[in-house]
């Protein structure tokens, strides 16, 4: 699977966060998580793994560790059953890496 703008695979709500897939495998998944502004993916705890990079924008992310402001460029990883959440201040596009034996 080749992709030239993984970016224009995004899609956004006023509803709130979107999640697209953007492969699925045995090993790992690549999924999109597109926020508006004060969007928010509340703290919560999730079964498998994941690296998050951000793609544009800019937001704070939760995890156990406190919560860090984070902007294009840059990254976190979250282990698996680890506290994890997203706040965004400025529209933002991140890509999210995902412990494929776990991950739903």
């Amino acid at each position: 699977m080749k992709v030239d703008d993984v970016v224009s695979l995004g899609n956004f709500s006023a509803e709130g966060p979107v999640k697209t897939n953007v492969l699925m495998s045995e090993k790992f998944n690549i999924v999109l998580v597109c926020l508006e502004t004060n969007q928010e993916i509340p703290p919560h705890p999730e079964p498998y793994g994941v690296f998050f990079l951000v793609l544009e924008g800019e937001g704070v992310f939760t995890s156990r560790d406190g919560s860090f402001e984070l902007g294009r460029g840059s990254a976190i990883f979250m282990e698996e059953d680890e506290i994890r959440g997203i706040s965004c201040l400025d529209r933002m596009i991140v890509l999210g890496v995902q412990d494929g034996h776990r991950a739903a």
